[in-house]
Parts: C-alpha cells; sequence; structure tokens
C-alpha cells in the first residue's frame, strides 16, 4: 500500500506535463499508465529564496564622495578589479577605483622614454677621442655637390711615373725603368706605359709586389744652406750627398705626421761639389721641373769671392759673356762689392737667369780671374736667411713660393 501510495501521489505531481501546449524535452515522456489521481488532492509547494546580496565592508568609503547609498560593487555582471588600499586611521579597505595618489602621479610622469645615464667623464672621453681622431665620417653630401667638388677641387688623374715618383718609389727616369721592366701593375695588370692616367684614390698600383698607398706623402718645400764637399745627387758613394743633411728631419717624419708617407726629397737644379749656398729641396716635380727650366727667365744671384785683383776690364769682360755649350750666356749684372775690412779677398755679385751647368764659373774664368769661393745667396726674390747655418733648412712658407713665381 505505500509503494501505490507514493505512485499516485508521483502521478498527481505529473499530471501537468499531459498538456498539449506544454513541449517537452525528449528525454521526458509522461505517465499515462496510472489511473487518475482525484483533483480534490492539493499539495504545498514552495521555492526557495533567492541568495541573499552580498553586503558592503562596514568601513568602505570613497575617497572623494562618501555616497553610502550606491553599492561599492557594480551589480550588474561587470568584472571589476578590487583595490585594496590603505586609509588615513591605517586600517586597510577595499574599494573599486584606484586610489587618487596613483592616478595624479600617472598623469604627472614623462611618457617618454628613460635615457640612458652616460658618466659625465666616459661623455667628455668621446667628445676628445671624436675631435682627435681623424677618421671621423663626413658629412653626407649631395650627389650634386659630389660632382662640383671632383670637378673643380679633385686632383686629375696623372701620369703612373709620376705618381710613382710622388710617393718615393724612384725618381721620374727611375720610376719608368721600373715601368719598362714589367715591375708595375695596375688594377691586376703589368702597365708598361709610363704615361698611363691613374688615380691613386681608385687604382690599385704595385710596384715589385708591394702595395703603393692611397695616400701620397704632402708636398714639400725646404731650402738649404749647403755646405763644401756635399753634391746635389745620390747615385756617386764617392761624394756625400745634401740628402744625407735631412736623415734627423726623415727620422721625425712619423712623429710629426702620423699615418703619412715619407717624402722622397730632390734638389731643384745643381751647385757643384765646391759652391755653396741656397739650394732647394722638394718632393713636387712640377715646381721642381718650373724652377729649373731656362724658359722661367728667374733670377739666382752669386757672391764670388776673387783670387787675385779685380779691374774694370774684368767686369767689362764678364758682363760681354760667354759661350757655353754652343750658347752665348751673358750675365744680368756684374758688380764689384765694396772692400770689407775682416775680408781681404775682393768679392762680386753676379747675377744670371739661365743657370747653366757651371755658367759663373765659366764667366769668371773666361775674364781671366780665379774663383777662390762661390756662394748662391738668391733664387727669384727668395734670399737665404742670413742666421740659417750651414748644413741647415728652413722650411718654406707660400709667400717664399710665390716670390719665386710658384703658385700651388
Amino acid at each position: 500500500m505505500g509503494a501505490l501510495s507514493s505512485l499516485h501521489h508521483l502521478s498527481a505531481s505529473l499530471s501537468f506535463l499531459s498538456k498539449p501546449s506544454l513541449s517537452l524535452p525528449p528525454f521526458i515522456r509522461p505517465i499515462r499508465s496510472f489511473a487518475p489521481i482525484s483533483s480534490s488532492l492539493q499539495f504545498n509547494i514552495k521555492f526557495a529564496p533567492p541568495s541573499p546580496k552580498p553586503k558592503p565592508p562596514p568601513n568602505l568609503k570613497n575617497d572623494a564622495v562618501a555616497d553610502s547609498e550606491s553599492p561599492p560593487f557594480p551589480t550588474d555582471g561587470q568584472f571589476f578589479i578590487p583595490w585594496i588600499v590603505r586609509g588615513e586611521d591605517g586600517n586597510l579597505k577595499l574599494q573599486t577605483h584606484p586610489p587618487a595618489r596613483l592616478i595624479h602621479e600617472l598623469a604627472d610622469a614623462k611618457t617618454q622614454k628613460p635615457k640612458k645615464k652616460v658618466d659625465k667623464a666616459v661623455k667628455k672621453k668621446k667628445e676628445v677621442s671624436a675631435v682627435g681622431n681623424a677618421s671621423v665620417e663626413p658629412p653626407k653630401l649631395s650627389k650634386a655637390a659630389r660632382r662640383f667638388y671632383n670637378e673643380k677641387f679633385r686632383e686629375p688623374p696623372q701620369r703612373l711615373s709620376k705618381v710613382l715618383a710622388a710617393a718615393g718609389v724612384a725618381s721620374r727616369r727611375g720610376s719608368e725603368e721600373l715601368i719598362f721592366n714589367g715591375k708595375v701593375t695596375v688594377n691586376g695588370s703589368v702597365c708598361n706605359a709610363p704615361q698611363t692616367r691613374v688615380d691613386p684614390n681608385k687604382d690599385i698600383i704595385y710596384v715589385n709586389g708591394n702595395r703603393l698607398p692611397k695616400k701620397l706623402p704632402p708636398k714639400v718645400y725646404l731650402a738649404l744652406n749647403k755646405p763644401k764637399g756635399y753634391i746635389c745627387s745620390s747615385g756617386e758613394k764617392e761624394f756625400k750627398s745634401v740628402l744625407d743633411l735631412f736623415a734627423d728631419y726623415l727620422k721625425s717624419w712619423d712623429k710629426i705626421n702620423p699615418g703619412s708617407p715619407k717624402p722622397r726629397l730632390f734638389t731643384v737644379g745643381r751647385l757643384d761639389v765646391a759652391t755653396t749656398g741656397l739650394i732647394i729641396v722638394t718632393n713636387d716635380g712640377d715646381f721642381a721641373q718650373k724652377l729649373s727650366h731656362p724658359s722661367t727667365n728667374l733670377h739666382k744671384e752669386y757672391i764670388a769671392t776673387i783670387d787675385g785683383k779685380v779691374s774694370k776690364r774684368h767686369l767689362m769682360a764678364i758682363s760681354e759673356g760667354t759661350e757655353i755649350e754652343g750658347i752665348l750666356c751673358v750675365p744680368d749684372s756684374v758688380e764689384l762689392l765694396p772692400q770689407q775690412p775682416d775680408l781681404l779677398r775682393p768679392r762680386l755679385r753676379i747675377v744670371v737667369h739661365e743657370g747653366r751647368n757651371h755658367e759663373v764659373r765659366e764667366l769668371v774664368k773666361n775674364a781671366g780671374l780665379e774663383i777662390y769661393s762661390l756662394k748662391r745667396v738668391r733664387i727669384g726674390g727668395f734670399r737665404l736667411p742670413t742666421d740659417l747655418g750651414l748644413g741647415k733648412h728652413v722650411e718654406l712658407k707660400q709667400s717664399n713660393l710665390r716670390a719665386m713665381g710658384w703658385e700651388s
């Protein structure tokens, strides 16, 4: 009876499922096999009450405005981040918005990336090294600016023999012999033509298997007070060369001009072994060729000390000139200098412009006089400094070069 009574109660509670207007899921089917239960039965069915809403903490306050009616947390199901802060009373409290102090700090914070702190000593060292370093990157120029520089200021390609002589490989003739003998290659190919135009900054040049440096030595112009007993060439071993007087100068070259190759020095013109005075030493072939060429008509002044008496007849004979190597050579001026108490022998000032070999000595000899000593004191507008000792040299300035008719 207990089981049957339970089935009647279950059938009565599910009787509402038999209505046609109610759609049921497939796993629920109405029970029709039981007899209908009397409608007089009533059931007291109650549903559970809704869950209570969470109450806010007793110490929750708003930092900006205290509002007790509004809930501390959103009730619309939105996601929120709770902020746990410490109040003025020292107790922790919970709130839905960040504290005002944090908002003010974020607003005042800089949005740029923080710069790396560089030590002042390191920064100063970098600046000094950048100023003293010769390999600082040059500013980038436009194509038009580079073209203008190349056309107006950059040196054009030069003869191969001239480039080798300027680099100190050998003299102009010695460089030509190296080229004819196949000892020079340009860009990987043997070059047998000295007149080939090359650019040391672009072309790769080898001499006897050694690479020619791209950077050529700077132009050097020196004035030497040549002593007696020195020759102006370096080929003869029985005499001392004037170039030996520049040994100390070349030794200190690397300290004075770091990173620059040593120049190959040679004399402009020649003075014989017994003649003293002014001689120009350089590594500029064009400068030497112009000064030594007779067509420049560059005046050269000599002081000749004569062994014996000089008469007016001797001066007339010298001024008339003499023939040297089939050419009549006439001096520009001849003058007898006043007698000085400390000098017993008479002196002549002779000025010539052709500068042929032994010209002054031949003029004096043709007049019937004998030279005791001969000294050159002037070339063009440049005069040998009186305080320059024998065997000493001085660097020429641009004004000195212009005085000799050279415009660099």
